[in-house]
């Protein structure tokens, strides 16, 4: 199984520049590059500085220049936020500065927010048809000249300048969830990462069942990989309640993306504050004691025991997501024990 870091610069307070969350992202990289990370992944969101990546290609970039065999992700792309031709030569052009090692992850899109602002209002659930029709265009484009007429985009031929170091296409990852979007997904020659968010590792199986089945209906089509994605936090076993800051930073991380995703309240210069605990009474998924049980958070020997049941399910590949709202300090102590005490417990696995 190989491991990857999916992260973003995250700011809570004006207190930290973005230069500084920028220096913490980079240090982040170089942890995960040394410790034998496969992948580092960052996302696109926009005017939230909770999540700040108005694109994931210029950071990846600089990060190309800053390492030497780490993978660069972009994920994930959102389809609505793109046109076809801009996908294809950016994320190649990416390839061609990393030689080589861009993948990239395409989504449908989740925030009303942000389709209120850069897809002229439409509904978030919309997103999934661009999303069906951005990929096979992606794909041809990095082939040669093509012409697209579909309902969403139209354009005469074209192609993707420059090309993709890695031929036929770069690795490309589907978001999905529900089993249109895994068929989808595999029927198009694309990787499957999945999000059990708040949900325990009863979801995790669902979600590899999801994948199998999709598998099992195209035999015409190479295995793809598949990557589970979960907020991770290691502890020492010498502190035993070290799992509870972690599990109180994410559940107010949870909390703010309950805030954003109800689009119920105008943000203040980027800032919206957390849904309020009250909110949540009889929703335990929400408390730290549960989120101790559902997010990866524990020592090393107790995450270890549960990425080995992840391995068994089929999953190639599991996903540190460090956006948690703790200072860069915390989450540094959390990779270095990931990377020393639960990484090798992996070595040629």
């Amino acid at each position: 199984m190989k491991f990857s870091l999916f992260v973003h610069m995250e700011r809570w307070d004006e207190q930290v520049s973005h230069r500084q969350l920028f220096e913490d992202l980079t240090e982040l990289t170089l942890m995960a590059e040394a410790g034998g990370f496969s992948t580092v992944w960052i996302g696109e969101h926009h005017s939230m500085e909770y999540t700040i990546s108005p694109s994931p290609m210029p950071q990846l970039a600089y990060l190309a220049a800053r390492t030497e065999r780490i993978r660069l992700g972009a994920g994930t792309i959102i389809a609505p936020f793109w046109n076809p031709i801009r996908v294809a030569g950016e994320c190649a052009l990416l390839d061609v500065i990393s030689n080589g090692r861009m993948e990239v992850g395409l989504a449908r899109g989740a925030y009303q927010f942000e389709f209120d602002r850069l897809a002229g209002g439409i509904p978030a659930t919309s997103g999934g048809a661009h999303l069906r029709e951005l990929v096979p265009a992606v794909q041809q484009l990095w082939q040669g000249d093509y012409a697209h007429d579909g309902e969403i985009w139209q354009f005469p031929t074209s192609t993707s300048v420059p090309k993709p170091v890695q031929q036929p296409t770069p690795p490309m990852w589907i978001a999905a969830r529900d089993p249109d979007s895994h068929d989808f997904a595999v029927r198009s020659g694309c990787n499957v990462m999945v999000t059990p968010l708040m949900k325990g590792d009863e979801e995790v199986l669902d979600l590899t069942r999801k994948f199998e089945t999709a598998v099992a209906d195209h035999p015409e089509v190479s295995r793809p990989r598949l990557m589970v994605l979960r907020h991770t936090h290691v502890h020492s076993p010498d502190d035993p309640d070290g799992w509870r800051p972690a599990a109180e930073a994410i559940s107010r991380f949870y909390r703010t993306f309950d805030a954003w995703f109800g689009n119920k309240t105008t943000p203040e210069n980027g800032f919206l504050e957390p849904s309020p605990e009250s909110k949540f009474a009889g929703r335990p998924e929400f408390e730290p004691e549960s989120l101790h049980k559902t997010a990866m958070i524990g020592t090393p020997e107790e995450v270890i025991e549960r990425l080995r049941y992840y391995q068994e399910l089929g999953v190639d590949e599991f996903s540190f997501w460090c956006d948690n709202s703790l200072p860069h300090e915390e989450k540094k102590k959390s990779l270095q024990l990931f990377i020393e005490q639960v990484v090798p417990a992996f070595a040629g696995s």
